[in-house]
């Protein structure tokens, strides 16, 4: 999910005929219930440009990707080339009239979400078409560019995935864009919230905790197996010298604790890559216990960025050759 400069590759892959009906089967419900509510689903020109955190990003971006392609714009109050772009994107957002959404969100904020993508640079957009991510540009870009790769993404949503987008009305007031439907309280949502409001307040040994006591009792609960894989990888890196754990890594390249320290900071540095790269070489050069301890890290890794993300796929592959 590396940026890449106004390119819609990549979307070869998300127009695989299982996604696309899995798509489709989901639009077609969302607008099925909102009838059946009673309500016509207009929304405000207003409410087409949303700010989004990480607590509201499920909701926000992947539920709603759901119904409308949801074009993200990484950014940041210092960031003079976003100032010159986020204003394009907002006019734009509501010049094509519900075809998709924007969501735009700061990354000083939130870390964790630009960890996630792989931003090693802002501004940065991204889109989320039926749950799937996919990179669309990085950098300042001219208007007719932009217009190209949204006429592109807006095409793949319609064609490939049946989101026809959201109806827009003038005359609706702003913030009134129809909430997605709350799923029944889970037996875990209080732990779970709990782990989350420890995170935010910075108690990252509360946080660990929580989410340990929703896998004591479901230990297939994969928000809970996220959330503790990122807040223990947080939990590590709180308080160490940066420049000594490199400064290890680079003069002990033998030493498993230097280089599963220095992997660490690479991932929470948005370094992905370079974090997997610098384990599957370790576990290369090692045996026994001290290998089985850099395979066990590199999972723990791989569960911070996600099952799914492709430069997770790669690096089981080269974990796979590396082991055998």
């Amino acid at each position: 999910m590396q940026p890449r400069n106004m390119s819609m590759s990549g979307v070869v892959d998300l127009a695989a005929v299982k996604a696309a009906q899995e798509a489709k089967a989901k639009a077609e419900q969302a607008r099925a219930q909102s009838a059946q509510e009673g309500g016509t689903g207009a929304i405000s020109p207003a409410d087409l440009v949303i700010d989004v955190d990480e607590a509201g990003f499920e909701r926000d971006v992947l539920q709603r990707s759901a119904e409308v392609p949801v074009v993200i714009d990484f950014w940041a109050e210092w960031c003079e080339p976003c100032k010159q772009l986020s204003p394009v994107l907002e006019r734009l957002a509501v010049e094509y009239n519900g075809r998709f959404l924007l969501a735009k969100i700061d990354v000083d904020a939130n870390q964790m979400l630009m960890q996630q993508f792989g931003i090693q640079g802002i501004p940065a957009v991204f889109a989320v078409v039926a749950g799937q991510a996919l990179p669309l540009f990085q950098g300042a870009a001219g208007e007719a560019q932009i217009r190209q790769t949204l006429d592109q993404l807006v095409q793949v949503g319609e064609q490939r995935f049946g989101l026809t987008g959201l109806t827009v009305d003038p005359e609706a007031q702003p913030g009134g864009a129809p909430a997605a439907p709350e799923r029944p309280a889970g037996p875990h949502d209080g732990l779970l919230e709990a782990a989350v409001q420890a995170l935010d307040s910075g108690d990252l040994s509360g946080a660990v905790q929580a989410y340990k006591n929703v896998l004591n009792e479901d230990p297939a609960n994969e928000e809970a197996k996220l959330g503790l894989a990122q807040a223990e990888l947080l939990q590590r890196v709180q308080g160490v010298d940066p420049q000594q754990v490199r400064r290890d890594a680079a003069d002990k390249p033998a030493d498993v604790q230097a280089q599963i320290a220095a992997a660490d900071l690479d991932l929470v540095g948005g370094h992905v890559e370079d974090a997997f790269g610098r384990l599957i070489e370790t576990v290369q050069r090692t045996v026994g216990d001290d290998r089985d301890t850099v395979r066990v890290r590199l999972l723990e890794l791989f569960e911070v960025v996600g099952p799914d993300d492709p430069r997770v796929i790669a690096a089981r592959r080269a974990l796979a050759r590396a082991l055998f």
